[in-house]
């Protein structure tokens, strides 16, 4: 055999076994033969990264994972809680309101303009409004305040709720109400976490008693207008109470909705 033949099957053979070696250390064949002398550190390949198809999100919420912003803090009883104004005009149209409260206002978001009384909007059939002092587009109107004088709300009438029934009760009660499924979804979802804990809630829904602290003059004048305002109190155990009663609520031609709420002392039994 020549010694041109020779040198051509040794480059042949090297090459081979490089190649093998190198497939080796990408980890495409079993290390039998302890590549390892054949490869320095320094060529060792990087490992492949292999992207992870993206996790489908879940839109099963469950009222147990409620984000806490939608809470007060420190909630604080006799405030009014998150009273807000829902708007259903037939047409879109200018809307003037004015909420003229008996006490301190602490929150209000579009803001509150004192040389009004409250705010000028211009609504939409489907709920949107614009506020007409930034142009800017809100779900509702909302506000908070703090009564000038102690309330006193009638809890001869309501419900008596435990804790873990509170979603249910909500649910049906203030369908019963009038509240669209969106409107008393928004509610449940901001007064659950508060009461859910609970072992028993005393819930009255108060009427004058509200509306005497906070009037609303809404221009033009709604055709329908309902103001919901549950005020409740913690029980370490169930009282008897005469359950109250509704009076059924018909939405026709320009239509307005409130809820709110607040509790009167953490516990009392």
């Amino acid at each position: 055999m020549s010694k041109r033949k020779i040198i051509i099957i040794c480059i042949s053979f090297f090459g081979i076994v490089l190649g093998l070696a190198g497939l080796t250390r990408a980890g495409y064949i079993p290390n039998f033969l302890g590549w390892e002398i054949l490869c320095s550190e320094k060529e060792e390949p990087k490992p492949i990264k292999h992207k992870l198809p993206k996790q489908k999100r879940n839109n099963n919420t469950t009222n147990d994972t409620i984000p806490h912003h939608y809470m007060p803090k420190n909630p604080e009883p006799g405030v009014c809680y998150k009273p807000i104004i829902y708007f259903y005009p037939p047409s879109k149209q200018k809307v003037k309101v004015e909420l003229d409260y008996q006490g301190e206002l602490i929150a209000d978001y579009p803001k509150y303009d004192p040389k009004i009384k409250g705010w000028e909007v211009t609504a939409f059939p489907d709920g949107k409004i614009i506020d007409q002092a930034d142009n800017k587009e809100y779900s509702y109107l909302f506000w908070e305040g703090k009564p000038a004088i102690p309330m006193h709300y009638d809890f001869s009438t309501g419900f008596m709720v435990k804790g873990d029934m509170v979603r249910e009760f909500l649910q049906n009660t203030l369908s019963k109400m009038g509240l669209t499924p969106k409107e008393y979804n928004e509610f449940i979802i901001y007064w659950y976490p508060l009461m859910k804990n609970n072992k028993y809630n005393l819930i009255h829904f108060a009427g004058q008693e509200y509306t005497r602290t906070a009037p609303l003059n809404i221009t033009p004048k709604p055709d329908a207008l309902l103001r919901v305002f549950m005020v409740f109190k913690a029980m370490n155990h169930p009282v008897e109470v005469e359950a109250q009663e509704f009076e059924p609520f018909v939405r026709k031609g320009f239509t307005v909705v409130e809820w709110g709420g607040s509790f009167v002392e953490n516990q009392i039994n």
